[in-house]
């Protein structure tokens, strides 16, 4: 596949993820009801996942615009993700309430993070940025 043509679908990607983060997270927040239906959430997962939101379009706007600084956003939302998802694991370890979901989409949200950030690290390597 050509190389443009798999950074915009990166892109895109990040940018629907984005979006879609915005207003999963942003009902859940904001809507009592959808909040009350949403059962055992962990606030600190919930609200780092809604402000990454934010980034992900930023990141997907970056990579789609080929920005040499769509990578460091890229590994710097990779790496919170997985902090995030670290720290929920503690949260599980020391007897927190969760829902089993959470621990679904944090792995997802994780793994399509950490793959951004390869491909826009490894793309900046093929054009030679820094």
């Amino acid at each position: 596949m050509n190389r443009s043509i798999l950074s915009k679908l990166t892109a895109i990607l990040a940018i629907v993820f984005g979006l879609i983060t915005l207003r999963s997270g942003g009902m859940t927040l904001f809507i009592e009801e959808t909040r009350a239906a949403a059962g055992d959430i962990v606030l600190f997962v919930l609200w780092s996942n809604f402000i990454l939101g934010f980034a992900y379009i930023v990141a997907g706007a970056g990579i789609f615009l080929d920005k040499s600084w769509a990578k460091n956003l890229s590994l710097a939302i990779a790496g919170i993700t997985l902090l995030t998802y670290a720290a929920f694991w503690i949260h599980i370890t020391l007897g927190g309430s969760f829902i089993i979901k959470t621990v679904k989409v944090m792995a997802i949200r994780s793994f399509i993070w950490v793959a951004i950030a390869f491909r826009t690290v490894w793309a900046s390597k093929t054009k030679g940025y820094n």
